[in-house]
């Protein structure tokens, strides 16, 4: 089979190559064939800069999310798994990824894919929603039960202004129409101006436009009417920084990017419920309630850019720009 290797961690470079098709060797190893794949920004660095997390004998097949077709599924059948299922999910990063026409996932990580997407769009769904979900209602303080109307979980979501900085991005957009559906107060959308009629249709309520305001600015400007509850951040930095003039006395900052702690102003004395970084869980059930979402037209991906797998090095340098508007997907098969 074709397949992307990263023949050495200390090293960026990614070749195009050959290898065999995997072979299941856990109980919950689930041989798809890959459709379509998703690169995602700095993870050619994650096994050199975070060597715990990729152990010695990974294959350094870069790309963890897929869509794909189920190949052979655990033979007792318990995962509810079967040959031809159409599939996606976020393959764990200690093993290999999915930018190969085989790889293996396990059972726990995957979800079947929603009838109205097809496979680029699928592909371009596990970490972004994944990562905003988890940040919005497992490490943050929205109730994911407003979604679906719960009158109680609304009425507490509505009074949570959430601040959601790098929302035009792959994670952010997920995070807007999320936070939205859920019946936040307010989705405060930080992100560049020419992304600002995108996430407005997505949910936000505000746009702040980092090119000309700052958060920090921006806070400061009207701090009592613009104080929010929840702050999600992608960024990372001075953006980072900023967010914590930004949240509410006793609210709570949730990072993918950077331990927020980090970034806190030295003389700033505010003291919020939580801070917090944190990594994404690939989790199949929390997928899968995202589909339900997608299948019902409440929610949808959003694609910057479709390469052709040979193209593999224009895509990398397209996630790398941090200018996406969106996902960066890699079609890996002829049905993608």
């Amino acid at each position: 089979m074709k397949t992307l290797l990263q023949p050495s961690r200390q090293s960026d470079e990614v070749i195009l190559t050959t290898a065999p098709v995997p072979t299941p060797s856990h109980p919950q190893d689930v041989l798809v064939r890959v459709h379509a794949t998703c690169p995602c920004a700095g993870e050619l660095l994650w096994a050199k800069n975070f060597p715990e997390s990729a152990p010695e004998d990974k294959v350094l097949v870069p790309c963890q999310d897929l869509s794909g077709t189920v190949v052979k599924a655990p033979a007792d059948g318990s995962f509810n798994f079967a040959p031809g299922d159409r599939v996606y999910c976020r393959i764990e990063f200690s093993r290999a990824g999915a930018a190969r026409d085989y790889t293996l996932a396990r059972a726990s990580e995957l979800a079947k894919i929603p009838s109205n997407l097809n496979w680029v769009d699928a592909a371009a769904v596990p970490l972004s929603a994944l990562t905003a979900w988890q940040a919005l209602f497992v490490q943050g303080t929205l109730d994911a039960a407003g979604i679906k109307g719960d009158a109680a979980a609304r009425e507490r979501n509505g009074a949570i202004r959430v601040l959601i900085t790098g929302a035009g991005g792959g994670i952010g957009t997920w995070a807007v129409q999320l936070a939205a559906l859920a019946g936040a107060k307010g989705v405060v959308a930080v992100c560049g101006g020419d992304k600002a009629d995108a996430v407005r249709k997505l949910g936000a309520t505000e746009v702040v436009d980092y090119r000309q305001t700052s958060v920090e600015e921006w806070a400061v400007a009207d701090p009592s009417a613009r104080e929010c509850q929840l702050v999600v951040d992608m960024v990372g930095g001075k953006t980072l920084t900023g967010c914590w003039t930004a949240v509410s006395q006793g609210g709570t900052i949730i990072s993918v990017n950077t331990p927020p702690d980090m970034a806190k102003p030295a003389k700033l004395e505010k003291k919020v419920s939580q801070s917090l970084f944190f990594i994404v869980e690939p989790l199949g059930s929390n997928l899968a309630q995202i589909g339900e979402l997608i299948e019902a037209g409440k929610l949808r991906p959003t694609v910057d850019s479709v390469w052709e797998f040979g193209d593999f090095k224009k895509a990398f340098a397209r996630v790398e720009s941090g200018h996406a508007k969106g996902k960066i997907v890699i079609k890996v098969s002829d049905e993608a």
